[in-house]
């Protein structure tokens, strides 16, 4: 299970392949909802931050247009080595670029994205207020931040997630985009009561 945790946090080699394929099927109702609450315009600027198995990056790229931008950010070199020969052409003409970076470290300038989101990485992240604080940074003023987590009461009976999983209830993720500056909705991708959350984040304009 110790092993099972470690790959879903940082996958690498064959196991880290096998599981951004697991991933991708398994998690792929998920993104599919975070991308389609993110929105993003013909010509936005987007980024998935912890892709895994690289499944919402074909969905922001199919929800742009050329003129449109899709960042994938990762940690992991093995998910990015895959991202890589599998969006070939889309690196090639430009609609996408791959960085090696994380939530708490990302490679873009302040206001640089229209949007972003992060699905089910927030487990592996120590310090949730400078990630998000990052989040918050990189999105301009009318941009949109989609943090997609899975409910902490299925997680806990999922045996691999006492290895290392930081499992927070739902209300202080929320607690902690506020702090970041952030207003928030809050909806679940489906009516069941296992059903994921989707955190639907909006820069707070400035008290005057």
């Amino acid at each position: 299970m110790a092993g099972i945790a470690r790959q879903l946090g940082h996958p690498s080699g064959l196991r880290g392949r096998l599981v951004g394929v697991a991933l991708n099927r398994g998690n792929r109702g998920f993104v599919s909802a975070a991308v389609q609450a993110l929105q993003p315009d013909p010509a936005a600027v987007v980024a998935d931050v912890g892709f895994g198995g690289g499944v919402g990056l074909k969905f922001l790229l199919d929800g742009i247009g050329q003129s449109g931008r899709v960042h994938g950010v990762e940690v992991s070199e093995t998910m990015l080595s895959n991202a890589a020969r599998r969006y070939r052409r889309d690196i090639k003409a430009g609609r996408l670029a791959l960085h090696d970076g994380s939530l708490t470290e990302l490679p873009f300038a302040d206001g640089a994205l229209d949007g972003v989101l992060t699905v089910n990485t927030i487990y592996f992240v120590a310090e949730l207020d400078r990630a998000f604080t990052e989040l918050a940074r990189v999105v301009g003023s009318s941009g949109r931040i989609v943090v997609g987590v899975a409910d902490p009461e299925v997680m806990k009976r999922m045996p691999f997630t006492g290895h290392g999983f930081q499992l927070r209830p739902v209300s202080e993720v929320l607690d902690t985009l506020r702090g970041a500056g952030l207003a928030v909705e809050h909806r679940r991708i489906s009516q069941s009561d296992d059903a994921p959350h989707l955190l639907i984040a909006t820069p707070t304009p400035p008290r005057t």
